[in-house]
């Protein structure tokens, strides 16, 4: 009797979004050292989460295929 041991691929989706969201505070830090409102640093980190969503919705999702 054979068992196939199918390799279930790895999903690295979490670091695509780490990066999003360190990218998006990192980007409000910088607003709020030149003097900008302290609000930035958590409305970039949203966008950046909102950006990484669509990144991987829309451009990669074809990434299997390739």
């Amino acid at each position: 009797m054979t068992h196939q041991h199918e390799k279930e691929e790895e999903n690295y989706d979490f670091i695509y979004y780490l990066v999003g969201l360190l990218s998006g505070l990192f980007t409000g830090a910088i607003l709020y050292l030149s003097n900008a409102s302290f609000m930035w640093i958590p409305v970039l980190g949203i966008f950046g989460l909102l950006f990484t969503a669509f990144f991987l919705k829309t451009l990669v999702k074809g990434r299997e295929d390739a």
